[in-house]
């Protein structure tokens, strides 16, 4: 079992734990992923590694509520235990041959672009980056990414913090400025990072996205994550999390999504005591 050692609400319903789990710390590089049960009936949930420090024996995650054992998990307070936490899982990210990297953070996407920043600071590449959310409320780890980036971008679509507009607003906008970036990570919403790969398509720069697809296992025995990349089927637990943007079939991608949309549907309105 791996204890929570702290919670902290970061915005409606999502929330930061730091959880003792030495052996996944010791191990654990940016961009891997676990895999939780926050019971013994529970189901399997992967998050990706927000953080890690080895020195402690900690992992950091950043959960959304949105289904049931998300729900069930924001119950729990510092000294309550979770079931079990499996990982380091997935491969980590190597943006060894690049020189300057935009990293772009849609919405909770802010949790995996974060590790990478601080890791791409201790290699001393030049990294900006861009976080972007509904509205202020919602924008996390602000000054977390101020100490470890060169510049910082925020962008909410209602305007209500720092400047109005989408990610690809800002991404456009310095890209036609001048800024000269080797490669551009991004992670979000699935249909943002379609629209960074469709803007940066234009431009030819590598771009490197992580799929959060549906998974069970994580060693890719169940196939609930596979997707095609390339005109391939690969397995985002083991062949990624990250892919080529430009490769991936965000069509078929967004498909698997919504396979199960009314039977989530159905469930969130039980949770939320509607039937």
């Amino acid at each position: 079992m791996n204890k929570i050692l702290s919670k902290r609400k970061l915005s409606e319903n999502v929330n930061e734990y730091v959880l003792e789990a030495p052996l996944i710390a010791k191990h654990a590089k940016a961009g891997q992923f676990i895999i939780l049960r926050v019971d013994e009936d529970g189901e399997r949930v992967p998050f990706t590694l927000c953080d890690m420090d080895r020195t402690k024996g900690t992992i950091t995650l950043l959960i959304q509520s949105i289904g049931y054992s998300t729900h069930r998990l924001a119950e729990l307070n510092e000294g309550d235990y979770i079931h079990d936490v499996a990982g380091p899982l997935g491969n980590a990210t190597d943006l060894s041959e690049f020189g300057r990297i935009l990293l772009v953070g849609g919405g909770i996407g802010v949790a995996v672009i974060y590790p990478q920043a601080k890791y791409l600071r201790s290699t001393g590449k030049a990294v900006d980056a861009i976080i972007g959310a509904r509205n202020q409320s919602l924008i996390m780890y602000e000054s977390e990414m101020k100490e470890i980036v060169d510049t910082l971008y925020i962008m909410t679509d209602d305007g209500s913090y720092s400047q109005k507009g989408f990610v690809t607003e800002k991404l456009r906008e310095l890209i036609n400025g001048g800024e000269k970036y080797d490669a551009i990570f991004a992670v979000g919403p699935l249909m943002m990072m379609k629209a960074v790969t469709d803007v940066t398509r234009e431009y030819g720069i590598k771009t490197i996205i992580s799929m959060n697809s549906v998974m069970v296992d994580g060693t890719g025995m169940c196939g609930c994550c596979r997707l095609t990349v390339g005109g391939e089927t690969k397995y985002a637990c083991v062949d990624g999390p990250e892919f080529d943007g430009h490769l991936v079939d965000f069509a078929e991608a967004a498909s698997r999504q919504a396979f199960y949309k009314e039977q989530e549907k159905e469930h969130m309105c039980r949770l939320r005591g509607k039937q």
